[in-house]
């Protein structure tokens, strides 16, 4: 029976699943701006536009291209579709997927099906990427991927949940550091907030959409937090 009510916790996987996150949280924050988390940024900028082609894919749009650029920027080109579900995708999308690492860190099996779909989506996307900073990247962890596969599956190296879950954990941290940085610390006027609330007929202008979207992300952590303790009750 399910245990919705957490009224078994904590079993030692659930305090092994928080404790973890917790470090990841203060690792990620305190190297945040060293050249060391630099491969983990672009990676979550690379969701983050993915996001936007899978929203205009989904809207009956095409995708031009997509590019991520080494100062931790990304552009999605777009033909048709329906832009206002177009421009929130990218901040929402990496909150998303942020939630489905972390849960699928949970499991070994789970893990691995998150692994492979993020290899392949990486491959897929190394064939419409506009930039070199993009395709690098896409390379890159493809074989990073698989020499942590590898280690998993001949070794004692068991490594795989704990990448997965580190990539969950900054993808929900970079969505709401992200909507800071464009909206708050600097006001980038380009930032999809601001054009969405240009484009929405609400009077709300991009800060209040982006402290909007900030605090939806922080609930797809947090329930993804609360799910995988359910999970690993």
């Amino acid at each position: 029976m399910i245990d919705w009510e957490l009224k078994t916790c904590c079993s030692h996987e659930q305090v092994a699943f928080l404790a973890t996150i917790g470090v990841f949280t203060v690792v990620i924050l305190a190297l945040w701006r060293t050249i060391l988390l630099t491969p983990f940024k672009l990676i979550t900028v690379f969701l983050h536009e993915t996001s936007h082609a899978l929203a205009c894919k989904l809207t009956c749009g095409d995708v031009e291209g997509i590019q991520v650029h080494a100062n931790e920027g990304g552009v999605t080109q777009t033909r048709g579709g329906i832009y206002w579900v177009i421009l929130p995708a990218g901040y929402l999308g990496s909150s998303f997927w942020g939630m489905v690492f972390v849960l699928a860190s949970t499991n070994l099996l789970t893990a691995k099906i998150a692994a492979g779909c993020f290899g392949a989506a990486l491959v897929i996307v190394l064939f419409v990427a506009k930039n070199w900073t993009l395709r690098g990247l896409c390379i890159g962890f493809i074989i990073f991927l698989a020499i942590i596969w590898l280690l998993q599956e001949t070794t004692k190296v068991r490594l795989l949940r704990y990448i997965i879950l580190f990539i969950g954990v900054m993808n929900s941290l970079f969505s709401v550091y992200d909507i800071y940085d464009d909206l708050i610390s600097r006001r980038v006027h380009s930032s999809d907030a601001e054009k969405f609330a240009e484009l929405c007929p609400c009077p709300c202008n991009g800060v209040a959409w982006g402290v909007i979207w900030g605090f939806i992300s922080l609930i797809f952590l947090s329930g993804a937090m609360y799910l995988g303790l359910v999970i690993l009750s």
